[in-house]
């Protein structure tokens, strides 16, 4: 069994990511469907009821069933408008009701661009696709391609066409092979829609050779030169993806079949296109570097600290590193700007994991294997990454307090790196490594980065984390549970085989809770906890509530080497008394964590 078994949509999602601007959309009146403007069968029910009704027929529960009887063939759309309406004119006028919005529509919501509509105008502003061929009149699709910033090329007629910029110049290409609802030369009848003008055909001919389509909301069974064109279309240079609600038409299979297209079972064209885009935005979001780049980068970094000699090297390499993370993240997609939206966070948490994997990873190595000169190179790299995050002041507070989560994901690697390997003292100087702040007094990194002192750690926003938040409630510590996560994959290049990895991260997490609560002297910790039931503030994470981690540590920290190691490496002021309060205020805020 393939990966992709079964999942058109993602297979889909890939080769629109894949392939940018390769894949027109061709899109028929379903698409609207969902705001609230009729299909061309619904319009031609409403004219029937419409006209019997005037002509004093009783109401009727099934008006296509009435129609049978009474004229003893189906109702047909085209022959309605060609019966009511004489001249073009008159048939924009009749349609015009049924596509623009009055008052109470707009109120509802109605007749307005839909779900389907902005995702689309997402997939064209960000460059995936760059054609549309359309069935519609209305100018839902131009609304939302304008909201989303895209200025479409339109084009309703000859005429238009004639005048229009070329199909490869332009940002976006909508083909409205129809008309527009507001121009007199729409085509609706049989007749009009037997056959295209010669320039169309022409257009439709390069559209349906050099493109794969995505079609949507069609059901291949009226337009005749539309399913023409399709038909005729002499090669199929990229794949053709049909959407259907239920079993296909016969006119739409003999395109399927034809085409050889992949079907894809959908509910409606909001949730096709939202998927979709979702998907591809994900796929964009998460591209990484070739795990080989990576793997070689690392490689590099292991030998160049092994040896003495390669310093140097080891210097521009991790210099050349942090300007690549600079390429990464300052993109406009990063930028603060814009409104909050969950799908918006995870895509911002992804792109930052991406770009600061291969700089975390070897900080990593550099925690466990270096000699100690390296803590200078990881300081000025997370205090560079800090100064250039805070250089933009302005936007969502979220999206600004994202803006240094590189620092904390290279904090974190070097950290472990250094828990692993046993290097106290050059843990506690990385905790205590200064912070400079614009006009205010410089923090430590425990004081700033680390758990709840960090500004993007609000529980509040990493429980959307995909999975944190279910019905049954939400995590207690999810910065803390999604750090895990992300090394449990990482550690692999820098941790190798540890006993216990989640272990080793509580650790790094009651450490770093220590030299957090070291900003209180002896005499004021003491005091403080001398009440009962008073706790200090003191950054922790899922330490606090996991019972096998926090007793793992009481128990290292109360009675082992480890002890005495730590206490010698400078952590707690050097002063067992000093531990033993900490131990204290931990074992405090676990009891309050475990019940919050």
């Amino acid at each position: 069994m393939s990966i992709l078994s079964g999942d058109p949509t993602t297979q889909l999602a890939f080769s629109v990511f894949e392939n940018r601007g390769v894949y027109a959309l061709l899109l028929g009146s379903g698409l609207s469907r969902a705001a609230g403007i009729p299909t061309g069968w619904e319009i031609t029910l409403d004219l029937v009821r419409r006209v019997a009704l005037a002509k004093g027929v009783e109401d009727q529960p099934d008006w296509a069933e009435w129609y049978r009887k009474e004229i003893g063939s189906e109702a047909n759309y085209s022959a309605l408008l060609a019966e009511l309406a004489l001249a073009p004119a008159e048939r924009r006028s009749i349609l015009h009701s049924y596509i623009e919005p009055d008052e109470d529509d707009r109120a509802e919501g109605k007749k307005l661009p839909t779900a389907a509509h902005h995702a689309i105008a997402r997939l064209v502003r960000d460059g995936f696709i760059k054609v549309i061929v359309t069935t519609n009149f209305d100018r839902l699709l131009e609304n939302a391609l304008r909201e989303a910033g895209v200025e479409p090329t339109v084009i309703s007629s000859v005429d238009t066409l004639s005048g229009a910029e070329p199909i490869t110049h332009s940002t976006c290409y909508v083909l409205k092979v129809h008309g527009d609802y507001k121009d007199a030369r729409i085509l609706n009848t049989d007749e009009e829609l037997s056959s295209y003008p010669a320039a169309y055909n022409a257009l439709l001919d390069r559209i349906f050779d050099e493109h794969g389509i995505v079609a949507c909301g069609w059901s291949g069974e009226w337009d005749h030169a539309l399913r023409a064109a399709l038909l005729r279309a002499p090669n199929r240079r990229y794949p053709t993806f049909w959407t259907m609600r239920g079993k296909l038409g016969s006119g739409a299979e003999e395109i399927v079949a034809q085409r050889k297209a992949v079907s894809i079972s959908i509910s409606d064209a909001d949730g096709f296109f939202t998927t979709l885009g979702e998907r591809v935005a994900t796929l964009a979001a998460t591209r990484k570097q070739s795990p080989l780049t990576i793997d070689l980068l690392i490689g590099a970094v292991k030998r160049y600290v092994a040896k003495p000699e390669f310093r140097i090297r080891l210097d521009e390499t991790l210099t050349d590193e942090v300007r690549k993370l600079f390429d990464r993240i300052d993109v406009p997609e990063l930028a603060p700007q814009g409104g909050w939206s969950v799908e918006g966070f995870r895509q911002r948490v992804s792109r930052y994991e991406a770009a600061s994997e291969p700089l975390a990873k070897a900080f990593g190595v550099l925690g466990r294997w270096g000699d100690g000169s390296e803590l200078a190179v990881v300081g000025d790299a997370i205090r560079t990454v800090v100064a250039k995050a805070n250089k933009e002041g302005n936007g969502l507070t979220a999206w600004l307090g994202l803006r240094t989560y590189p620092a904390v994901l290279m904090m974190t690697a070097y950290g472990l790196g250094l828990i692993r390997a046993e290097r106290w003292k050059l843990l506690h100087d990385l905790f205590s490594l200064q912070i400079a702040r614009e006009d205010r007094e410089p923090k430590r990194i425990a004081n700033y980065l680390f758990l709840w002192e960090w500004k993007g750690s609000g529980d509040d926003i990493w429980n959307n984390i995909e999975g944190f938040t279910t019905k049954e409630g939400h995590r207690k510590t999810p910065l803390s549970d999604h750090l895990l996560d992300v090394f449990r994959e990482w550690g692999s290049s820098f941790i190798g085989i540890a006993p216990d990895h989640d272990l080793l991260f509580d650790w790094f997490e009651a450490l770093g809770g220590l030299v957090h609560l070291e900003e209180n002297s002896e005499e004021s910790l003491k005091e403080q906890l001398s009440r009962p039931d008073n706790k200090v503030r003191m950054s922790t994470g899922r330490l606090a509530w996991r019972t096998e981690g926090f007793r793992s540590i009481e128990h290292d920290l109360k009675s082992t080497q480890k002890r005495k190691a730590l206490i010698t490496a400078g952590f707690a002021y050097g002063s067992e008394s000093y531990l033993d309060l900490y131990l204290e205020n931990l074992r405090r805020l676990s009891g309050w964590m475990r019940w919050r």
